[in-house]
């Protein structure tokens, strides 16, 4: 499974969301710090529209460390951008998690340091608030109600 894995992130680099959601199974569970879980067509979305709004824009992906069986696997993986809220660049290292199933990822948990990257995208404001649960429950609010107007925009995935 380390070539699904590959393809994906591969497809991340080139801001490839039809490549990537190829990779998800139907049914999908992803999480991470920012949007809390996702599931089916609205992890799928999230990515698509990732894509959409850093094409071209010197969004930069490194991957690494990919390790799977035929269960379950790993990575790790940083971003580099500029948040488009604040237009501060961003170094976000994360470490990843995955679930198979028939040929596909089922689960994918995105790890990573909820406060630092806070800092890097919002700056003051980031340091003193972004290790805080009301930061992080105010975030998710804005993100996926940022992916509930992309996904009605679209009408259909």
């Amino acid at each position: 499974m380390e070539h699904i894995v590959e393809k994906f992130y591969t497809a991340l680099s080139n801001c490839d969301g039809p490549t990537m959601i190829s990779c998800y199974h139907k049914d999908i569970v992803f999480e991470d710090p920012a949007f809390g879980t996702l599931k089916g067509e609205r992890a799928k979305a999230m990515w698509l529209m990732l894509c959409e709004s850093q094409n071209g824009k010197g969004f930069n992906v490194e991957f690494s460390a990919i390790k799977a069986n035929d269960k379950s696997g790993s990575a790790h993986w940083e971003a580099i951008y500029n948040f488009s809220k604040t237009g501060r660049k961003v170094h976000n290292k994360i470490d990843a998690k995955f679930e198979f199933k028939d040929g596909l990822i089922i689960k994918h948990t995105d790890k990573f340091n909820l406060h630092k990257w806070a800092k890097q995208a919002m700056g003051i404001k980031g340091f003193f608030f972004g290790g805080m649960t009301f930061f992080k429950n105010k975030l998710q609010s804005q993100t996926n109600y940022t992916l509930d107007k992309y996904i009605k925009s679209k009408k259909a995935i």
